[in-house]
């Protein structure tokens, strides 16, 4: 009798092997999911027109500008421009490719829902972690992020990187470091358990267990969908003031619950849902478990009541954290 695994993404599945020599596909989808599962990453061609990918660079060049001011009063990237999707159309365009969504039912054999977009016109020189902390499900790993190259990436301007394989790594949340997540959300810590504990827990594994980096190093116009648990950052810029524009689209996959461990304690039942928008629909989408509708947590109306009474550069650095 068969073994169930509709309730895993196959390609992280202790039975994909099997379920892949099943499956009904073309030798070079096959080869594609393979590598995936393998790796934790792929290198596509999201055919998307390079006048979409100019007219979203020309969209957001004086949002960039409006936005680096304001990032830097709140203490997050001061390159990014969050959900861009809601006031560019190229933005949406580019999130909502066709060849991009086809590529992500194949690896997760479900529908997938953008959710989530981040544009850059810098390298971020963030530090290694996983976006599991940020964007986690259940079932476990119904998500994934898929990065744009809106021009091309060199060395010297701040490329990605990644850890290939690394996905087949343990999910590694706050109480692995000793730290209670639930606390967290408290103002006095802020993001200060992520900066103190998270990265420097990451950097770590990946030190001790000498794991291989990689570099992204690709043209315009292609893009690496990355697995939710791939281990991945952004290297130093090399060489001052050069630009590097990219997009960062997140999707999670219909019908699952959506949370944020870097808040959560699961034993204390202090669980962060998210309540995210289908940018396909612009509609709220429902956390679900076994298809029962889960309402947002107490933790989360607490911290939204908070924000609310606090100075407006705090609140907006408190609020900031529901988008990663």
């Amino acid at each position: 009798m068969a073994i169930p695994t509709y309730n895993l993404p196959w390609t992280e599945s202790p039975f994909f092997e099997r379920e892949l020599a099943a499956a009904d596909l073309s030798p070079e989808d096959k080869a594609f999911v393979k590598f995936y599962a393998e790796k934790g990453y792929a290198i596509i061609d999201p055919e998307i027109d390079d006048a979409v990918i100019e007219g979203a660079k020309t969209e957001l060049a004086d949002w960039h500008d409006a936005y680096f001011k304001k990032n830097q009063q709140i203490h997050t990237s001061p390159h990014r421009i969050q959900d861009a999707w809601q006031f560019s159309e190229s933005v949406k365009k580019i999130v909502l490719a066709p060849a991009v969504l086809k590529k992500l039912e194949l690896l997760y054999r479900r529908r997938p829902i953008p959710f989530q977009t981040l544009n850059f016109d810098r390298g971020t020189q963030q530090c290694t972690h996983s976006d599991m902390i940020h964007f986690s499900s259940i079932p476990e790993r119904f998500m994934c992020g898929v990065w744009m190259a809106l021009e091309d990436i060199t060395e010297d301007n701040g490329p990605l990187h990644y850890y290939p394989g690394s996905q087949k790594l343990p999910f590694y949340e706050m109480a692995d470091m000793g730290v209670k997540a639930s606390d967290s959300i408290r103002m006095k810590n802020g993001y200060m358990d992520y900066n103190d504990y998270y990265e420097k827990f990451i950097q770590d594994v990946v030190d001790s267990l000498g794991l291989q980096k990689e570099q992204l190093l690709i043209k315009k116009g292609q893009a690496l969908i990355w697995s939710a648990n791939l281990l991945h950052g952004g290297d130093p810029i090399t060489r001052p003031n050069t630009s590097r524009h990219s997009q960062v689209s997140h999707y999670y996959f219909e019908d699952c619950t959506y949370y944020t461990p870097l808040f959560t304690d699961m034993l204390l039942k202090k669980i962060y849902l998210r309540q995210i928008v289908d940018i396909s629909t612009g509609q709220q989408v429902p956390n679900r478990y076994f298809g029962e509708e889960i309402k947002e947590s107490l933790p989360a109306r607490i911290k939204q009541k908070v924000a609310q009474a606090l100075p407006t550069p705090i609140a907006k650095f408190l609020m900031s954290l529901r988008g990663k």
